[in-house]
């Protein structure tokens, strides 16, 4: 728009609305702005590395827009598409709240507090969290090499949301029945190198089956595992022509060699457990998703964005 005409606009405007209308007027110019942020910020993501959803085709041709959004022709195909298309953002509304809700990924925020900050509903807020962590269930580490780190630890099993319990539902999360470990509890296996790479996965039961199909393609073969004497990781180890140092912390063994020991993957758990502590249990039809949550904040530390947490949510 020419300044002349933005002036004339602008003084029409402010002689002709109410205050009523000249706030809601801001709250849409400033929607309309979140949503072109958003929109670019997409587009930014794709073009890295774009293709067909459906043929991973790279003939594209543009076909319009939509919704803020190029779409694109495939040439092979011809099936049109977006940069949503295909992630699991696709056909999510109101893009012009994505980054304040990626704002409460971003502090942990609670579902209610995320709902509010957004001015969504509850259910919304929730619907958006597992949309917005599903591609992290995946997004781990492909190779673990040099000291490798393995533990696990156990998590109340929850059935937090499901009706028709088969038992008195806990409150806040609740404790187990009996003390210790029991089947109250699932295992989670934490695998992580000096590097800081890191592989977990929630296991179905502790065998070496289970650990076997985790970690056989992950940790590499010159690798030196440090585990804490567990029969199934040593198993494992041993199947695979694995180097391995058992570090029994319950002995009163810390380090081995001055540099072999268990450390970083138990000061891990540490933090995942008082980082999931507020959330008062976690489903764990959903825990895959928390763990994903978890290490897409250890990846960045302090240095994390909103704009990092709806790329990495892209998928």
């Amino acid at each position: 728009m020419e300044h002349r005409k933005f002036i004339y606009l602008l003084n029409e405007l402010s002689d002709e609305l109410t205050a009523t209308q000249a706030e809601k007027l801001i709250a849409a110019l400033h929607a309309g702005s979140g949503e072109d942020a958003v929109c670019a910020l997409i587009e930014q993501s794709a073009r890295e590395d774009l293709s067909c959803p459906h043929c991973e085709g790279t003939h594209l041709q543009h076909w319009g827009k939509s919704h803020g959004l190029q779409r694109y022709r495939c040439m092979s195909c011809a099936k049109t598409f977006n940069a949503l298309t295909g992630t699991p953002l696709a056909r999510l509304q109101h893009k012009d709240l994505w980054l304040t809700f990626a704002h409460a990924l971003q502090h942990s925020h609670s579902v209610r507090r995320a709902a509010q900050d957004c001015g969504i509903a509850n259910a919304t807020s929730f619907h958006w969290r597992h949309r917005f962590l599903a591609a992290q269930k995946h997004a781990k580490a492909r190779r673990l090499e040099g000291i490798v780190e393995v533990d696990e630890t156990f998590i109340l099993k929850s059935a937090k949301g499901q009706r028709g319990l088969a038992r008195s539902p806990r409150k806040r999360g609740g404790k187990a029945k009996k003390p210790g470990l029991s089947k109250e509890h699932v295992p989670v296996l934490i695998a992580r190198d000096r590097s800081g790479a890191m592989v977990d996965a929630v296991l179905p039961d502790r065998s070496e089956k289970a650990i076997h199909q985790v970690l056989e393609r992950v940790v590499s073969k010159d690798a030196l595992l440090c585990m804490d004497g567990d029969k199934a990781l040593i198993a494992f180890a041993r199947s695979q022509g694995i180097e391995y140092e058992p570090v029994i912390v319950s002995r009163g063994e810390r380090v081995c060699e001055g540099v072999l020991h268990v450390q970083n993957v138990n000061a891990y758990v540490s933090r995942l457990k008082g980082w999931m502590k507020p959330f008062n249990g976690v489903a764990t039809k959903y825990l895959q998703n928390y763990l994903g949550w978890r290490r897409l904040l250890e990846s960045q530390g302090h240095a994390i964005t909103p704009e990092f947490c709806l790329s990495a949510a892209l998928g």
